[in-house]
């Protein structure tokens, strides 16, 4: 699951940043893109950073961080259905994405917390 959960992280950043090279090039449409590509890839970087032989408490430190960077790439994902008819399916579809990579973190958490 490591591994799978490793490669799906990262091509949820791939895939938001594709998204964002089809969006215009203006200064409004580039603040949500950064911002997008930045959270988006930051899930993954913790997620890989989360497995580095540390403690259980870094474990979950960097566990979080993956929650609070899914969370913020599903609101930049919302913010871009609310503002453009452009590419409204891989919108949708990154945003499922972006939940259940989020659930499956929040879970995780919860094992890990559970155990001794």
């Amino acid at each position: 699951m490591k591994e799978i959960l490793k490669n799906r992280t990262k091509k949820f950043a791939s895939d938001c940043w594709k998204l964002c090279s089809k969006f215009p090039i203006s200064r409004e449409y580039n603040a949500y893109c950064n911002q997008l590509i930045r959270c988006s890839s930051s899930v993954g970087a913790n997620y890989r950073a989360a497995w580095r032989d540390k403690t259980k408490a870094y474990f979950i430190q960097k566990l979080k961080i993956v929650e609070k960077k899914a969370d913020e790439s599903m609101y930049f994902l919302e913010l871009f259905s609310e503002i453009t008819d452009k590419e409204k399916n891989e919108i949708s579809r990154l945003h499922k994405e972006a939940n259940e990579v989020l659930s499956i973190i929040v879970s995780s958490i919860k094992t890990v917390k559970s155990r001794k």
